[in-house]
């Protein structure tokens, strides 16, 4: 077909901003109870809760949704949560489900298959602070408890909170008696994961860590004896440190115990000497088969009962394989699908995870590990539109400050009827992934189909601090978060203009969280002067030291004495990168996105930066919009939300850049 030229920015697409806000997040948390397949899902279409679906047999009917609205399954342990739910299967009356529910954090029982069925309170309200949470649970019918994080305010500032491991009785006589919560373990360390028994219950792992270490720049692997009376002695801890990062603990059937740790500079598959020696790596790779770990309960490996290991692996994105630990040979699992989540779940011979492709959205795929044989068992991908309004994504390594590798995913517009106008150079957005201790992951993703196929180039940058290139490249971020980040991001737009792929008058940066904090930075940075016409900023951080005394949650509070440095020992870094201190600096347009109920993010760092632009002298501040969302967190559920949002960046560009439809739909 031969295509019509038209200017970028104006091409008709079916790729709608309510089109976006459906597709927004993934199935998440996988687990298996019994044969049955358990899962969360988010609604933007019911307030953004997480739905509890189930899928029984052998996976060949249609999954339920097994609690209605408002209920909504999903914790805030460390404010970004985690696995918030777990079952057991019994001989009668069907499976035991346990899970926290989003509106008062307690958790709660189910016995979906029980006559009349409703969730039964398991936990208290506490009227201190922001409560009592909890995560990471483990179900144990024989003991008549389920074992969980538990995250306990005892004040009213943000890091008056402590966490221990914690048993909560199965009958419900804790509902409304915190007394009845037996405490597993002390409150030694500021964080801890969920425990994981040995197969015989007599032992327990769980990871811990302190301030002001985040969990990928050192933790601990902690090991007990499991009593007869449930309590944990002689606790130690067997592997990791301050430099170490182990980032997931799980026994095998055998009773060996195994880690991922990147003591060699890449997350790799460890077993684990209990007695404190050294450990075996089991698949040496400069690859990483594990990530940072933001929420609790996130799983890169999981353990076969017949030996066998299932495993996430790669550079950038990451594969499933099946790696033998005796012979150390791995086999990748076939199919078409390039990127894994953190998310795997074993049942027998059957692996169970999430993931996708650069064309297909994120499905829950199981893996059969004895024929080899891989299907899609729920949340089956299905194209919207014709795969034609799709990009094509392409990998890059661009040569950044000091010859540094930047790596990045470059997604050109795409349209199958129409193409530019001669002579002319595409628009490009630069997409700044959050953390910034993490990655954008190479996916098919409506939110960005929604700007190529309307003739808008995007650039994802997994800056030099991102996860999935090893240890070294993770740290360059070190003491350099607004220097880095911003230089690499420059690095990649510049380069799409020298090879002569971008309009270098039409070059835009967005980002939301970390990286809305990038997006303002690029616009106050002398690093980036003059790169960009416009930007997006979502929910950032704009007063690093604000933040960093007290204007955050607990486990973010000391994140930036390694991105940044100390506060009072550094404070002149902290000044210089504000972008709140240099709101005199800006020069173009822009967006600001925030969510009135973010703890993260607080909307009051958007306030003092508009504060900040009105006071500056010499000239009026730069046109702006800035929208906020009543009910909205730290990254945007709902759906309408979602296409507000969407429809507002779109305006800006069309703005800026000059369209004359940028909104057009076929």
């Amino acid at each position: 077909m031969t295509r019509t030229p038209a200017p970028y920015g104006t091409w008709p697409s079916p790729v709608d901003a309510a089109l976006v806000a459906a597709d927004a997040g993934r199935p998440d948390f996988p687990g298996t109870v019994g044969a049955e397949l358990w899962w969360t899902e988010p609604r933007p279409g019911e307030g953004g809760r997480h739905a509890l679906l189930r899928l029984r047999g052998d996976g060949d009917g249609e999954p339920e949704s097994v609690l209605p609205p408002p209920w909504d399954v999903r914790t805030r342990v460390m404010e970004y949560g985690g696995a918030a739910w777990a079952g057991a299967p019994r001989a009668e009356g069907g499976p035991l489900l346990v899970f926290a529910h989003h509106a008062d954090q307690r958790l709660y029982a189910l016995e979906p298959d029980a006559p009349g069925a409703a969730p039964r309170p398991l936990t208290p309200v506490s009227p201190v602070g922001q409560g009592l949470r909890w995560a990471d649970p483990v179900v144990l019918p024989a003991r008549g408890q389920v074992w969980c994080v538990l995250e306990e305010f005892t004040g009213d500032a943000p890091t008056d909170v402590r966490r221990v491991l914690a048993a909560v009785p199965l009958d419900g006589s804790a509902a409304h008696d915190r007394a009845a919560v037996r405490e597993l373990t002390a409150p030694t360390h500021d964080f801890v994961t969920g425990p994981r028994l040995d197969p015989d219950g007599r032992r327990a792992a769980w990871l811990a860590w302190d301030h002001p270490r985040m969990p990928w720049d050192g933790t601990e692997l902690r090991l007990a004896h499991v009593t007869g009376d449930g309590r944990l002695t002689d606790a130690r801890t067997v592997l990791g440190g301050p430099a170490e990062s182990v980032a997931q603990v799980e026994w095998a059937a055998d009773g060996t115990l195994l880690a991922v740790t990147d003591r060699t500079g890449w997350w790799n598959l460890h077993r684990v000497d209990p007695a404190g020696g050294a450990p075996v790596s089991l698949w040496p790779c400069e690859e990483e088969c594990a990530g940072p770990l933001w929420r609790v309960g996130q799983r890169w490996f999981a353990p076969l009962p017949e030996g066998p290991v299932a495993v996430l692996h790669g550079q950038g994105g990451q594969r499933l394989g099946i790696l033998d630990p005796h012979a150390g040979e791995l086999v990748d699992a076939s199919g078409p699908w390039t990127e894994w989540a953190a998310a795997l779940a074993v049942e027998g011979t059957r692996v169970i995870g999430v993931a996708a492709a650069p064309d297909r959205a994120f499905e829950i795929v199981e893996l059969d590990t004895q024929t080899g044989h891989c299907r899609v068992l729920a949340r089956p991908h299905t194209d919207r539109v014709d795969p034609a309004y799709y990009p094509e994504p392409v990998e890059r390594t661009f040569t950044g400050a000091d010859g540094r590798a930047v790596h990045a995913q470059v997604y050109p517009p795409r349209h199958p009827e129409h193409t530019g106008q001669p002579g002319e150079l595409p628009p490009y957005v630069v997409w700044v992934h959050g953390g910034p201790t993490g990655r954008a992951p190479l996916v098919l993703d409506l939110g960005i189909a929604y700007f190529t196929s309307r003739g808008i180039g995007v650039a994802e940058v997994n800056y030099g601090g991102s996860t999935g290139y090893g240890r070294a490249y993770r740290e360059r971020l070190r003491g350099a978060w607004g220097v880095v980040d911003v230089e690499d991001c420059a690095t990649v737009a510049l380069g799409l203009v020298a090879e002569g792929a971008a309009d270098r008058s039409r070059l835009a940066i967005r980002g939301g969280s970390a990286g809305g904090w990038t997006s303002a930075v690029s616009l106050t940075s002398p690093a980036a002067e003059g790169v960009y016409a416009c930007a997006a900023i979502s929910y950032p951080v704009l007063e690093p030291e604000g933040w960093a005394g007290g204007g955050t949650h607990d486990f973010e509070s000391r994140y930036l004495d390694s991105l940044i440095g100390d506060v009072e020992r550094d404070a002149e870094r902290y000044r210089e990168r504000s972008p709140v201190r240099h709101a005199d600096r800006v020069r173009v347009p822009f967006l600001l996105l925030q969510g009135l109920d973010d703890p993260i993010c607080p909307p009051e760092q958007c306030e003092r930066f508009l504060a900040a632009l009105e006071r500056r002298a010499g000239a009026p501040p730069p046109p702006h919009t800035y929208l906020t969302f009543e009910g909205e967190s730290h990254g945007f559920r709902r759906a309408e939300t979602i296409a507000r949002c969407a429809e507002a960046e779109l305006a800006l560009y069309a703005q800026v850049f000059g369209f004359a439809d940028a909104a057009g739909t076929d």
